[in-house]
């Protein structure tokens, strides 16, 4: 292999490298080393870091590879050859990376106890700065080729930032008693703790995590919908009562029960409600009380030979009797009473109109003289 006089990297446009290794091993004391703006140049021998050169342009000699000629005994000269590995370090803070969970995080709402599949998303930001630890310890975990990018080093993280924030929010959900649709206030907090939990596994291999963002926490549409037909119900729980629910739930049910044919009509409602058989039995009863009641309501007895009669029917189909009798007062103990009725119920007061011992008219309820002749009533007498 030719031994190399220029050693560079011009580096990449879109800035998403970390770490390129220069295709070369075999150099010499004369070759210029040139280090872009933003990089870092790193000489590695045998996995030992040994000499590290910022932005600039060098001329290698033995005053500035000093670890690496005192290793190799390199003799002086400017065209001595020697054996290294370069890599050049991308030294610029990358923040725009993208995480995700790739599968959700399955658990039961608090507060609708609807089982939620939850899934988050965000953003971090890295930067190299230990490039020794780095180089030595993560390296060779990251690929074989000579290019390693951010995305590499995500892939490699992303199994510890899922587990971390899996673990979060679970924790915040479940100890805290939080809705998952009342997460949002809270992701700044989530956020920052997730931050400084990842921060000690990153700086064991020369990162420095500056920043990390949960940009949403979401979940299937079919999970919301259970939920805000939970949110529907507790409104109308809230505006018409419970009992005045109820009761509208029961007929709803009943009225898709009378619709559907073969369905077992009114027994059937009962169990489509859903609430189980003992209740269906207890809503079959009252409703056949309450069609009892309304049979009833519909018919009335003759109060004289007790005959059942319609409602609206005016006289007695057995008797010929009136049935509409005009409501009265009892003018001894003020008992309700009926027009028909001779003595009162509760006192045995004669319901008779008194009359005018003069002329037989009767006389009106207090009267004092009669109306028709003027006669004092013997009430006064």
């Amino acid at each position: 292999m030719a031994i190399l006089s220029v050693i560079k990297f011009d580096g990449l446009r879109n800035r998403e490298w970390v770490v390129y290794r220069f295709p070369g091993e075999e150099f010499n004391t004369g070759s210029q080393l040139i280090v872009g703006e933003g990089q870092i140049a790193v000489f590695v021998r045998g996995g030992q870091v040994l000499d590290i050169f910022s932005a600039g342009t060098y001329t290698l000699s033995t005053n500035n590879i000093p670890i690496l000629s005192s290793l190799i005994n390199l003799p002086f000269g400017n065209r001595t050859p020697f054996t290294t590995e370069i890599y050049f370090i991308n030294r610029a803070a990358k923040l725009d990376l993208y995480w995700g969970t790739t599968d959700p995080i399955t658990l039961i709402d608090p507060k609708y106890s609807v089982r939620m599949r939850v899934r988050a998303h965000g953003q971090i930001g890295l930067k190299i700065v230990d490039y020794r630890v780095f180089i030595t310890e993560l390296i060779g975990s990251l690929g074989d080729g000579n290019i390693v990018k951010y995305d590499n080093v995500i892939q490699f993280y992303r199994g510890l930032i899922v587990t971390k924030i899996k673990t979060l929010i679970s924790s915040i959900i479940i100890n805290r008693k939080i809705s998952v649709l009342e997460i949002a206030p809270l992701l700044e907090e989530i956020s920052t703790e997730t931050k400084s939990n990842l921060h000690e596994e990153f700086d064991r291999y020369g990162i420095s995590v500056l920043n990390f963002y949960i940009t949403s926490i979401n979940f299937p549409d079919e999970d919301f919908a259970l939920i805000n037909s939970i949110l529907g119900d507790k409104a109308a729980f809230d505006i018409i009562g419970d009992n005045r629910y109820n009761v509208k739930r029961t007929f709803d049910v009943m009225e898709t029960a009378a619709g559907n044919e073969g369905s077992g009509g009114l027994a059937a409602a009962g169990l489509g409600l859903g609430i189980g058989t003992g209740a269906g039995v207890t809503l079959g009863q009252t409703l056949n009380q309450n069609v009892a009641n309304t049979v009833q309501a519909a018919h009335i007895a003759c109060s004289n030979c007790h005959t059942m009669n319609d409602s609206h029917s005016k006289f007695c189909y057995g008797c010929g009797n009136k049935m509409a009798q005009e409501q009265l007062q009892c003018s001894s103990c003020q008992a309700a009473i009926t027009s028909n009725m001779k003595f009162c119920a509760q006192c045995g007061c004669s319901l008779a109109k008194p009359k005018c011992s003069h002329c037989s008219a009767e006389l009106a309820a207090g009267a004092k003289f009669c109306a028709q002749c003027g006669t004092k009533t013997e009430g006064d007498a």
